[in-house]
């Protein structure tokens, strides 16, 4: 089996995992938004998405509140 194959599928399978998991951290609430990690540092330091820090250190995600804040502003198509 061909090593990029192989490759692609591993990432599949941790895209899953992430999709799965109801606290996300760091790391997997980037790549579960696309959104970068100096952005997203940004929005956590001026409080603009919802996250915790529990140990005042490490900062992580509730999926489900990550999902709500992406959706919100909901736009009407146009006609």
């Amino acid at each position: 089996m061909d090593n990029f194959l192989i490759l692609e599928r591993l990432d599949r399978l941790e895209r899953l995992m992430i999709a799965n998991k109801e606290v996300l951290t760091f790391d997997e609430a980037c790549d579960y938004t696309g959104i970068s990690r100096s952005y997203l540092y940004k929005l956590t330091a001026a409080g603009q998405i919802p996250h915790s820090k529990p140990n005042g250190k490490l900062i992580f995600f509730e999926r489900e509140k990550i999902v709500s804040w992406l959706l919100q502003n909901h736009r009407k198509p146009l006609p």
